[in-house]
């Protein structure tokens, strides 16, 4: 990547093309997110955008990186919506190696408005035009890869599952892909529902379904709060200590949805069975929510597959959405670009809790705390990707938070239960330093930021709520896929984020090292063939509490398939 020498003339270009672009009235004008325009009729906006970053960094139009002819073929192919939108569109790597560069980079994309999927201290992922290219490309075929993250059932001839059993037992590895049907594919939310209630009515000694607030359409947002209370009369009952995973803020981070779904999952299941996974169901209640963003997950599904915010209507009739994680009301950034740009897709509100679903789950952690006896003791916001574990602050590394040291020795601790899981590296850092460039270590100048760290989750459970513990968890992978991680991922992040948790659970209760049990081992057997080990007694002893539910399983699944 080259240097730029005319920040001026930038600046100028920058401010034309955003002028233009950003005037209603343009004949050309489209969103991106409300018509998908074919790969033939890109909007004078794009042309705009694509050709001021060709120049910027000196970009030949006629530069096109070669996809190798040996490359694996999908027998599926996407269809012409697909096509029509994401068809002309690559994901490219940008490598930052100084602070100008970070500069312009941050600069193009505050007013271009440009898709980040991600960023790091080191680069910086992209979505543009395939005309447009940097020296790393990620995904040369976005369509195909966007058709790829779809259930493999959605194209099946249902003839083909006649013979298929469905249930709610995660089973061995040796028939794992033909009857775990749930955790083979991402599901959408008409499945995860009742998947959710049909859990509620299999094991009601220790799971509640409730609802932690309501989405701007309406829609609940579910959770499933899993706990025992063992009754004592000799000892009065205090405040109940609570950890709250939670993921889907983003809509297309889809894998931080079903794993949520497969901590849950492997903690009810595990109750009786596992020694160390009951004690932490006595100890503490978990309250997981897997759909943080109820409007924006099912928009992922029925129209826009890399759609991030919620689907809240804003000033800008044509741009709609709120980013859920830059919408809460500590250190919330009314000064950054993208606060005041609703078109951007880290667009935070024109104020402090603009976005609904953010507002409702925040006033329902109050009520909590404040009327139902409850002290969350750990938040754990689960996103993609890059595999990072991140703690406060993330506005600013202006600040260190209180008790530096106890958030850094869990984040080394979660790390290490998940590398001793699968050999997966996950970083530990603070969530400032995530999005920024370290100039020097010892001064610590940081370089520009991608986007503001202002109005998280993350800073607000850490600060306002008082939650001690409290950590941002990017999940896999670090770049090759991004959101459209295959499904064959979600078995073998569920195992690391589970074996994550657990060891988070018996950190709070005083043990401080990693001790390999028998949930541990267990969920470190057949690492490569993406399922969960359960040994044949439990698998026993759970296919009978199941007994007779299949038909509601399938029927739940069925709603995909229509």
């Amino acid at each position: 990547m080259r240097h730029i020498t005319n920040w001026s003339a930038l600046t100028i270009l920058l401010s034309v093309v955003a002028a233009a672009a950003y005037t209603p009235s343009h004949p050309s004008f489209t969103s991106s997110h409300q018509q998908a325009p074919s790969s033939r009729t890109r909007s004078v906006f794009s042309h705009f955008r694509d050709g001021l970053i060709r120049s910027i960094w000196s970009i030949p139009s006629c530069a096109r990186e070669r996809i190798a002819t040996n490359e694996a073929k999908s027998e599926s192919t996407p269809s012409s919506t697909l096509l029509a939108r994401y068809g002309g569109d690559i994901v490219l790597r940008f490598t930052i190696t100084s602070p100008e560069e970070a500069a312009a980079l941050s600069e193009a994309v505050h007013v271009l408005f440009l898709d980040v999927w991600e960023f790091n201290a080191d680069w910086v992922d992209i979505r543009l035009a395939k005309d447009v290219h940097a020296h790393t490309p990620l995904m040369h075929d976005l369509a195909q890869a966007i058709l790829e993250s779809y259930p493999s059932l959605t194209f099946e001839d249902p003839s083909h599952l006649e013979h298929r059993t469905f249930s709610a037992v995660l089973q061995t590895p040796a028939n794992a892909h033909q009857t775990n049907i749930f955790f083979r594919n991402y599901q959408p939310l008409s499945v995860i529902i009742p998947w959710m209630r049909l859990l509620r009515s299999l094991f009601p000694t220790h799971v509640r379904m409730i609802n932690v607030g309501a989405s701007y359409e309406g829609r609940d947002i579910p959770a499933l709060r899993v706990g025992v209370h063992p009754t004592n009369a000799e000892k009065p009952s205090g405040l109940r200590k609570t950890i709250v995973i939670a993921g889907g803020s983003h809509a297309r981070e889809w894998i931080s949805t079903s794993t949520v779904n497969y901590v849950a999952y492997s903690f009810i299941t595990a109750y009786g069975k596992s020694k160390e996974v009951t004690r932490l169901l006595e100890e503490f209640d978990w309250v997981f929510v897997p759909t943080m963003n109820p409007d924006g997950y099912i928009y992922t599904w029925e129209n826009d597959r890399l759609w991030r915010k919620n689907r809240q209507q804003t000033s800008l009739r044509f741009c709609k959405g709120v980013d859920l994680d830059h919408s809460y009301s500590f250190k919330w950034d009314h000064d950054s670009n993208a606060a005041n740009n609703p078109c951007s897709e880290s667009f935070g509100g024109e104020g402090p809790f603009q976005a609904v679903e953010a507002r409702r789950f925040a006033n329902w952690a109050r009520n909590e705390t404040a009327n139902n006896s409850v002290s969350i003791v750990a938040f754990v916001d689960l996103h993609s990707y890059s595999q990072q574990i991140l703690y406060p602050y993330s506005y600013s590394c202006s600040t260190a938070p209180p008790a530096l040291e106890n958030l850094e020795e869990l984040a080394i601790g979660i790390a290490k239960a998940i590398r001793v899981t699968h050999g997966e590296e996950y970083s530990v850092t603070a969530a400032c330093e995530s999005s920024v460039g370290v100039e020097n270590q010892k001064n610590r100048k940081f370089w520009p930021r991608m986007e503001s760290g202002g109005g998280s989750a993350l800073d607000w459970f850490y600060h306002e709520l008082k939650v001690k513990y409290s950590y941002q968890i990017k999940l896999r992978d670090t770049g090759s896929y991004g959101f459209l991680l295959p499904s064959r991922n979600i078995v073998p992040t569920g195992k690391e984020a589970f074996n994550a948790i657990q060891y988070m659970g018996h950190f709070l209760l005083g043990n401080k090292g990693i001790e390999v049990g028998e949930d541990t081992e267990r969920h470190r057997e057949d690492e490569d063939d993406g399922s969960q080990e359960i040994s044949r007694e439990d698998s026993t002893s759970v296919a009978s509490e199941t007994d007779g539910v299949e038909g509601e399983f399938e029927e739940a699944n069925t709603e995909l398939r229509m």
